[in-house]
């Protein structure tokens, strides 16, 4: 008999006494099916094995559900003492996010069973009385401390089913079957896949704020996604249809693998999945706790590398484009398959083997049938690897208490799952649900495949991490600090009331960095050549023009730092954007193709060339005449960049100041004239949360002579 679990409660309405007992005993029934999943283990010595090389030992999860708890009361404020500092700081972080080359081969000094057990009591205790004690208003918000419970309870429940994965790892004789986590018992006769079309139509994806039940932060925010018309396999591919590809020499055929899938396959010399064992000339599954014999009309469990090699396989056997669904068109087969079915937690009864509902294993991938064309397992039995790697929403926003779930798997190395899995509980169930694993990860997950010429972009706008890109990008695009107007667009609103724009055709952006001036000048020049001497920075201002968007995660202090989202369009600076090309180029070097502007913006740029008198001279013949050639700099001369002797002013001449305004007119009064007078323009730059440089530089409008 299954262990009964409860939903994830309504946190949106309700009496508050009510509320407070419903979430009591949802902790309970969380905390107490955890443990009891660990009654599979046969002794304590498998405790301290390690079924997967890349995670910890089982001891460690075990522990790690209740040190969640603590620290992230700590962290919310709600409670000021460790329980115990020495459990809390070794079972804080998990080997999840490991490359599949990698290895963890540090030593612990876990502590035994019964001082984990001894922890994990002390912790229920303490937040029975949480919850019993502190406030509760309804809706629960984000920022409630009753939010951190339930952050901890749906924590709780991943890991219920990622330690069931490792025990299914495990060697077999060190785990046991349990009659409270029984195996579903019947292997149906096999059935075709055939395919089935799912109509065209628009996805839109993302939660509304806090919402009626908890929810992570990557399922918050906004997207709306055109769906073309598909057609999706009726059922999970299943064991004997996976054979077929094993039997054809799929693992030893490198034509069907992505490079990052062979290197794998190669590098674990896989030759089957995972949980495949052969014994003679027969084949043997492993269940969690049992080796049984191959049920044939089970999903097929394998990771997305082995997913998608499999539908490279048939789509050349069958001369159809078949691929893995992306995340919209797994919604779009949801919809197609759950319509007039309740939605998780409104189900009276589990539609699909999902929630701990029928068995602690899969089932033929015929047992539950969805809608009208008799889709299998929308839900249920096994996740299901979509093509999508996961990403923020527009709107997205870090949880303050748990900064590092979602951001670390945003890097395009992540593909989403879908749709759970038969120990898929709480928030796993939920249709808004988003998780994602590495592309090597096992799960209990499978597959189904798609037919479709819809192109998947596979593009991915990762956060940018490099301190001096996330600084500038800052600088350029994020908020004002200490009320000071931000600079590049401040330096284009001042000059445009000082030129003459019947001249507009042509701007160049010199030591345009990550291009926010160079979107500004677009809204007045028909072209904007964007030049920067970093190509570092060109990568992010080109990858602005083709998504629109950058992410970038900025220092708070130490090590800690926290995620950063901007759009163009938000700015009002998307609808030029093609108008400007971006490139590489050394300022004292231009190509010649740099030519012919009725605008040249230099903006900081002067002190930090190596050569600035021979910039200016050159600058000369690029502009056209009647042109404008604008300059701001701090005049922050310094060796590192520019040698003493070539410094423009900041010097004394025969024992006098000779600055840098000097300087330039010296250089340009023979060209241009000096259309208004110098301006100060400030600006901040922030380094960290608390550290932050105020600087003034000043901007000079020269216009060339007719």
């Amino acid at each position: 008999m299954l262990p009964t679990i409860s939903k994830t409660p309504f946190i949106d309405k309700g009496d508050v006494d009510a509320k407070r007992e419903e979430i009591k005993a949802h902790f309970i029934s969380t905390y107490e099916t955890y443990e009891s999943l660990f009654t599979c283990l046969k002794n304590e010595e498998a405790y301290y094995l390690k079924p997967e090389s890349l995670r910890h030992p089982l001891i460690f999860y075990y522990a790690h559900t209740a040190v969640f708890f603590v620290n992230k009361l700590r962290v919310a404020k709600i409670i000021e003492d460790n329980v115990s500092f020495d459990i809390e700081s070794m079972m804080a972080i998990g080997v999840d996010e490991m490359s599949w080359d990698d290895l963890n081969d540090a030593n612990y000094n876990w502590p035994s069973v019964s001082v984990v057990q001894a922890y994990r009591d002390k912790v229920k205790s303490l937040v029975l009385n949480l919850i019993d004690t502190i406030n509760l208003t309804l809706p629960i918000q984000w920022r409630d401390p009753f939010w951190i419970i339930l952050m901890g309870i749906e924590h709780e429940r991943i890991h219920l089913e990622t330690s069931s994965v490792l025990i299914r790892q495990m060697d077999i004789n060190y785990v046991q079957p349990q009659s409270d986590w029984p195996r579903f018992l019947t292997d149906n006769p096999i059935v075709s896949n055939k395919m089935i079309t799912i109509d065209a139509g628009v996805v839109e994806q993302g939660r509304a704020a806090s919402g009626n039940t908890y929810g992570w932060d990557n399922e918050y925010g906004a997207l709306s996604t055109k769906v073309s018309e598909f057609k999706a396999s009726q059922f999970l591919v299943s064991n004997h249809e996976f054979k077929a590809f094993v039997e054809d020499g799929g693992y030893l055929d490198q034509q069907w693998w992505t490079d990052e899938g062979w290197q794998w396959c190669q590098y674990k010399n896989a030759v089957h999945p995972v949980f495949w064992l052969k014994s003679g000339n027969d084949w043997l599954y492993r269940c969690m706790t049992e080796e049984i014999p191959m049920p044939w009309s089970w999903p097929v469990d394998v990771n997305y590398l082995e997913a998608k090699a499999f539908c490279n396989w048939l789509s050349a056997r069958n001369g159809k484009a078949i691929r893995l669904p992306t995340e919209a068109e797994w919604y779009r087969l949801y919809e197609h398959g759950m319509e007039g079915t309740d939605e998780y937690p409104s189900w009276q009864k589990a539609p699909g083997n999902i929630d701990l509902a029928y068995a602690a294993s899969s089932a033929p991938v015929d047992q539950f049938i969805f809608g009208k064309d008799e889709l299998g397992d929308v839900v249920g039995n096994v996740w299901q690897w979509t093509e999508t790697a996961i990403d923020g929403f527009s709107g997205f926003k870090v949880h303050p208490a748990y900064d590092d779930f979602s951001v670390p798997t945003f890097d395009g190395k992540h593909n989403l799952i879908k749709g759970g899995s038969w120990i898929s509980t709480g928030n796993e169930a939920h249709i808004d649900s988003r998780y994602a694993f590495r592309r090597h990860f096992f799960q209990h997950a499978g597959f189904r495949y798609i037919e479709s010429e819809q192109h998947v972009d596979q593009t991915f706008n990762t956060y940018e991490t490099d301190d001096l890109i996330a600084q500038y990008l800052e600088f350029h695009y994020g908020s004002e600090y200490f009320g000071v107007p931000n600079f590049p667009k401040a330096c284009i609103n001042a000059l445009i009331p000082h030129i003459d724009l019947s001249q507009n055709k042509r701007a160049l952006d010199l030591g345009c960095a990550v291009g926010r001036s160079s979107f500004e000048l677009a809204n007045y020049f028909e072209h904007v050549d964007g030049l920067d001497f970093s190509t570092r920075f060109i990568r992010n201002a080109i990858n602005l023009v083709e998504h629109g968007e950058v992410k970038y995660m900025i220092p708070i202090q130490g090590e800690l730092s926290e995620p950063r989202t901007f759009e163009l369009s938000a700015l009002g600076l998307g609808d030029k954007v093609h108008n400007i090309e971006f490139s590489q180029g050394d300022a004292c070097n231009l190509k010649s193709k740099y030519d012919n502007y009725d605008l040249i913006f230099a903006g900081n740029l002067i002190d930090r060339l190596y050569q600035p008198k021979l910039f200016l001279e050159s600058i000369k013949e690029r502009i056209n005449a009647g042109g404008y050639l604008v300059i701001t700099s701090p005049y922050t001369w310094l060796e590192e960049f520019t040698d003493k002797e070539n410094w423009l002013g900041g010097v004394k001449v025969n024992g006098e100041n000779y600055t840098t305004l000097d300087a330039l007119t010296d250089e340009l009064k023979s060209h241009f004239t000096l259309v208004t007078e110098p301006q100060d323009v400030p600006f901040v730059i922030r380094e960290t949360a608390r550290k932050h440089q105020h600087t003034v530089a000043q901007l000079t409008i020269w216009k060339k002579h007719s």
